[in-house]
């Protein structure tokens, strides 16, 4: 039997949530395993209506009174996390202690996992978008709904995970504390190779929840098969900064489970399909300093060009008088 074909076979034979899978459909994958425009076909919750990321269109979201500030509890802790690459992502483990209450979430949701999403080769690699822009790098942090005690659980609830979602920009210098989580990723460079972080603290990555008032908010799925659709979405407005150092040593860590090089790992943006994206009063702040802007911008203009037509009938006057 050729050896492709037997291959196939096998593979055939394993459940369908052990199903391979790929980000981009260049590394030569053979048919179990569908890059993210083919991800429905073995995953049918990826084909839904409520699919992330999304495109987050600004003039478009409604400012909602509903969203009041975050809590994070466990984020100042010490604590050891394992890092893992699963073949697609290398996922940073936290324990339970590290929980979130707030932001318009009813109940507890602790902590299950961070990850990060980048391109490659200096392509951004955000898997959210503003107004089409995609940014340099963006990390989730995932968290479960308190009563329940896996991902597998909660995926039964429209709101059952949590994730928090911070984009990044590229700034001129290092982020003080990402070389901790690069050496980690230079340690994962194998799928299913795993190390350990002693002694991190989230709050070394995550800036407080008192400076984190605005942000967006709207339901959607997991970026990943099987795409569940149980996620409340929180993108938040301020960035984290990463230098293009720090990047560039990012993307050149860790390998997918096909042996290709770990680059581009973001899902493209998914239809909107009718759902609202809301942002909270501390976001929607920033707006009407536009308009005040734009206001004054205006009185002057008027005021300019209200002085030039009077002028200019002074001047028709003056010369039917001659």
């Amino acid at each position: 039997m050729d050896f492709s074909l037997h291959l196939l076979t096998l593979l055939s034979l394993l459940p369908q949530s052990t199903a391979l899978w790929c980000y981009q459909s260049q590394f030569s994958c053979d048919d179990t395993c569908r890059d993210p425009s083919r991800w429905a076909a073995q995953f049918p919750s990826c084909g839904g209506l409520r699919q992330s990321p999304i495109n987050i269109v600004t003039s478009k979201v409604r400012v909602n009174s509903a969203l009041p500030p975050f809590s994070f509890i466990g984020h100042s802790d010490r604590v050891n996390v394992t890092v893992q690459n699963k073949g697609h992502s290398a996922h940073f483990a936290l324990p339970p202690s590290v929980q979130l209450t707030g932001g318009g979430l009813t109940g507890h949701y602790r902590a299950a996992q961070f990850h990060f999403h980048w391109g490659g080769d200096r392509r951004p690699g955000s898997e959210h978008t503003i107004d089409g822009e995609r940014f340099p790098m963006e990390l989730h942090i995932v968290h479960i709904k308190a009563p329940y005690s896996s991902l597998a659980e909660a995926e039964h609830d429209m709101a059952g995970i949590a994730l928090l979602a911070f984009l990044f920009e590229e700034s001129t210098d290092d982020h003080p504390h990402l070389d901790t989580v690069i050496a980690a990723l230079g340690r994962v460079q194998n799928n299913g190779s795993s190390t350990v972080i002693s002694s991190f603290r989230l709050r070394d990555v995550v800036p407080p929840a008192d400076s984190l008032h605005g942000y967006y908010r709207y339901v959607g799925s997991m970026t990943t098969p099987g795409c569940e659709q149980a996620v409340a979405w929180t993108v938040f407005h301020r960035k984290l900064s990463i230098s293009s150092r720090q990047l560039d040593a990012i993307i050149r860590q860790c390998r997918f489970w096909t042996g290709q090089p770990m680059t581009d790992t973001f899902r493209p943006t998914q239809p909107l399909d009718g759902r609202i994206v809301y942002c909270s009063m501390s976001g929607a702040a920033q707006t009407p300093v536009v308009h005040v802007w734009l206001c004054v911008f205006l009185v002057v203009f008027w005021s300019v060009m209200n002085s030039h037509m009077t002028s200019t009938g002074f001047m028709g006057e003056e010369l039917q008088d001659v």
